[in-house]
């Protein structure tokens, strides 16, 4: 089952327990944010088209956080001019959690966020299976510089050279 949404002027597909990144709204961390301009529901075979949007619907969901995209680098240039403009842009959006789909009233599909889960869930769990903290291990004790090497001699006796050897 997924729905699809008007969000900061673009349609986006939201389904019940996925993470999605829209356009910045002015929303806090932790805090629900509802799509009410709800375009259309698809559930299997069903579905509901608005015209333009479906009365009573609405997607609610969970706000993450709020990121910046990857840098895009615009670079505008005048041939033969001597005009070179090199400027950067990222573009902020907000990371959402959708919890629940429902259309008047009626709860379509709802997921349990993973976040807010009672002391049953799957975050409980994961504390009670935590391992225990390691204790610090005392600091490695530093170990004298090593001499350096000698340096053997070369022996010049042992170099001969053909002229040599010829004369004898």
């Amino acid at each position: 089952m997924y729905a699809v949404v008007e969000a900061g002027g673009r349609q986006v597909e939201l389904t019940a327990g996925r993470y999605v990144e829209i356009d910045m709204v002015a929303a806090e961390t932790d805090q629900e944010y509802v799509f009410d301009r709800v375009l259309m529901i698809v559930d299997g075979a069903d579905s509901m088209m608005g015209s333009p949007i479906i009365e009573g619907a609405k997607i609610t969901a969970r706000v993450i956080d709020h990121v910046r995209d990857k840098k895009l680098i615009v670079y505008k240039y005048r041939p033969k001019k001597g005009t070179r403009k090199r400027t950067g842009h990222r573009q902020h959006h907000t990371r959402v959690f959708i919890s629940k789909i429902e259309v008047g009233g009626k709860v379509l599909a709802e997921v349990q966020d993973p976040k807010k889960e009672g002391k049953g869930g799957k975050a409980a769990k994961a504390e009670e299976t935590a391992a225990p903290a390691k204790e610090s291990k005392p600091a490695k004790e530093t170990k004298a510089k090593a001499e350096p090497k000698e340096t053997k001699e070369p022996k010049a006796e042992a170099k001969t050279t053909k002229k040599k050897a010829d004369k004898e």
